[in-house]
């Protein structure tokens, strides 16, 4: 099947969902390979000269990088990951300390600002956070929301590979705002990836804690696309009981001893 044979067939289908009244949160055009696909695109997009964001090298940071990796090896293998082995899960952090957020683009493609890096105050909590973030991933929230968003006309010019198109998703994106639910996915995600580790399961609690304390009249770019922290404190701890999830490391010296690598 060639790529105009089956966006006409995306398109009848979209049609379909849409004249049933169907086209509801959980409805996602997208495949596997058009996750990991638009990801690329977002990619290219994010690390290209005209995006204005600035990419630490992997190879001149390589402390910082392999920490990382580290870290994101740990959750994938928690055996919870659903796509674990499909996604490439590839990491990259944008220098801006005056940034606090991090975001996961379609297929596992993982940003972190360096000022949510900075922020951040043991190993634990940015376990919680790319759990987080890895959950929206592996969870498809991204692509459901862009389903819901923006419908069939856009989508098909996504998957036809519409540039100025991707540059508009790209951003995004970026600060894509998700919906009660899927938050509370993502958050139940973060438990579940941590929860056979030494960490903390609930240490996206901590954090969630730690950056609510922040707010005031500026409040920090990531609460605008992660709302009401309130009850989510409660729901990760009650999640972590539940599952009965016994790890209570921070490792917060060799956190900080590594974030002394940043730019």
């Amino acid at each position: 099947m060639n790529s105009a044979q089956r966006i006409g067939i995306i398109g009848a289908v979209l049609f379909l969902f849409a004249s049933c009244g169907s086209l509801g949160n959980n409805l996602n055009v997208f495949t596997l390979e058009d996750d990991i696909s638009l990801g690329q695109q977002v990619v290219a997009e994010i690390e290209s000269d005209s995006s204005g964001m600035v990419l630490l090298d992997s190879a001149s940071n390589t402390k910082v990088y392999s920490y990382l990796y580290a870290i994101r090896d740990t959750l994938l293998n928690s055996g919870s990951v659903t796509y674990r082995t499909e996604f490439p899960w590839r990491i990259r952090v944008i220098h801006d300390d005056s940034t606090l957020n991090a975001f996961c683009a379609p297929g596992g493609y993982i940003y972190f600002f360096t000022g949510i890096l900075k922020f951040l105050e043991s190993e634990d909590q940015l376990a919680g956070v790319l759990g987080h973030e890895m959950g929206h991933a592996d969870l498809r929230h991204s692509t459901r929301q862009l389903t819901k968003m923006y419908g069939v006309q856009t989508l098909l010019g996504l998957i036809a590979g519409d540039r100025a198109l991707i540059k508009d998703i790209t951003g995004a994106i970026i600060g894509l705002s998700f919906s009660r639910n899927h938050e509370k996915e993502a958050d139940e995600s973060s438990v579940r990836f941590l929860c056979s580790t030494r960490y903390s399961a609930d240490a996206g609690a901590r954090f969630f804690e730690k950056i609510s304390a922040r707010g005031g009249k500026n409040p920090p770019e990531i609460l605008s696309t992660h709302p009401d922290p309130g009850n989510r404190i409660e729901a990760y701890r009650q999640m972590k009981l539940t599952l009965g999830c016994k790890g209570d490391e921070t490792f917060k010296d060799r956190y900080q001893e590594t974030m002394r690598f940043l730019p």
